[in-house]
C-alpha cells in the first residue's frame, strides 16, 4: 500500500489487535482486540484500564504493535509498531467520548459512557508513534482470478 493508503486504511474504523512482548521472555506476545484512534500523520492512541495485564506490558517495554485488517476479500491489513511517545492519565473525557462514538452508533455510545464512567479515573491513554508499518492489499491478486 502507498502511505496515503495504508494512513487511510488505520484511520478508518476497524477492531485493532495490540500486541506487546512479554520482557521477561515467559510468555508469548499478549495479543488484545482494542478500540483504537488514529488520523493519518498522528499517533494511534488506545485507551486501556492502567492497571491491565497490557499497560503493565507496555508500560515495561516502552512500545506496541496493532494490527488492523478487512475480513472480506480482498484481504487488506495494516500493521504498526513503534514507541509510546506519551501517556494521558487519567483518559480525558474527550478522548473517552470519541473513541465510544468512533465505535458505536450515538444512542448506544451515550448508554456506554454513562455506564462507564469509572473508565475516566481507572484509564489510561498510550499514544504509540507508529514507526514500522507492514501492509498488504490482496486486491490485485484477487482479479487475477475474477471474472
Amino acid at each position: 500500500m502507498s502511505v496515503r493508503d495504508r494512513e487511510e486504511f488505520l484511520a478508518a474504523v476497524h477492531v485493532g489487535v495490540l500486541g506487546v512482548v512479554d520482557p521477561r521472555g515467559v510468555r508469548a506476545p499478549l495479543l488484545v482486540p482494542v478500540w483504537y484512534g488514529y488520523q493519518p500523520g498522528g499517533e494511534v492512541i488506545v485507551e486501556t484500564g492502567r492497571d491491565t495485564i497490557k499497560a503493565q506490558l507496555i508500560s515495561a517495554t516502552g512500545r506496541f504493535s496493532l494490527c488492523v485488517q478487512d475480513e472480506s476479500a480482498p484481504y487488506r491489513y495494516v500493521s504498526v509498531e513503534g514507541p509510546v511517545v506519551g501517556t494521558d492519565d487519567p483518559v480525558s473525557i474527550s478522548t473517552h467520548a470519541a473513541l465510544a462514538h468512533r465505535y458505536l452508533d450515538a444512542p448506544t455510545a451515550a448508554a456506554y459512557l454513562e455506564a462507564n464512567q469509572h473508565q475516566l479515573v481507572e484509564d489510561v491513554v498510550l499514544r504509540m508513534r507508529p514507526q514500522h508499518w507492514r501492509t498488504a492489499d490482496f486486491s490485485a491478486f484477487a482479479a487475477e482470478f475474477g471474472s
